[in-house]
């Protein structure tokens, strides 16, 4: 999923971020609401994080503006706010569930997982493509009984690729879905990226179904044997 996790303490927001992207998620972090908002009307994304008392414009204000613009992804607030008031404040203003600081972070993941089935690009915890699937719980390829697990950054790569099979994807294009609003990737990044998702793909037979389409980018399809390099 791309997720927008916004958080003014960076000791919070840190390892928040990290787990998050370990489980396979691509993370937009920002540490105030000014940024947020302005990356909420510039993205659509699957699932918000919001911090309740962020700077400039709060959680509970951003959860507000969003719903009343008409979109509907989940949105989670992070708060130390405890009061039955406080809840019933954040959920009046469109949140869909709350977390009361501090964070465990398997409650957050397991939160997460539940909100995602929620998101309205939600397509089941399987992503099916011929006869190969990537499962999106546990980060696996299946394909003829044969399984491989995978990074987080090689499931997000996968994942992307399933979601828009048999097109052809630029280095930007994946640079862009892939790497977090802030964060700047090496020159070879993709390249070396889709080297090892075609290793793990190797391990279930389906090394040629990701295909090199010279001078453009990369396609997932269904193995017919194109070149590739």
């Amino acid at each position: 999923m791309l997720i927008l996790l916004a958080e003014d303490d960076p000791a919070q927001l840190e390892p928040l971020h990290t787990a998050l992207s370990k489980a396979g998620h691509t993370v937009d972090a920002v540490e105030d609401g000014d940024t947020a908002q302005w990356l909420i009307h510039d993205k659509t994304y699957d699932l918000l994080i919001l911090d309740w008392m962020l700077p400039h414009v709060t959680g509970v204000t951003l959860c507000r503006h969003y719903r009343q613009a008409g979109k509907t992804s989940p949105v989670l607030l992070l708060t130390a706010k405890d009061t039955t008031l406080d809840k019933v404040t954040g959920l009046d203003a469109g949140a869909d569930d709350y977390l009361v600081k501090p964070i465990d972070v398997i409650e957050l993941l397991a939160r997460v997982r539940a909100l995602g089935r929620r998101s309205p690009l939600w397509q089941g915890e399987t992503l099916k493509l011929g006869t190969l699937q990537l499962h999106l719980t546990n980060l696996m390829i299946e394909r003829d009984q044969k399984t491989v697990q995978l990074s987080g950054r090689e499931f997000q790569l996968m994942e992307y690729l399933m979601r828009h099979p048999r097109q052809v994807l630029s280095h930007e294009q994946i640079e862009k879905a892939l790497w977090g609003w802030g964060s700047e990737p090496e020159s070879n990044a993709v390249t070396t990226l889709v080297r090892r998702l075609r290793q793990r793909l190797e391990a279930v037979d389906a090394k040629d179904w990701l295909e090199t389409v010279y001078g453009i980018g990369y396609r997932l399809s269904s193995g017919d044997g194109s070149p590739h390099s």
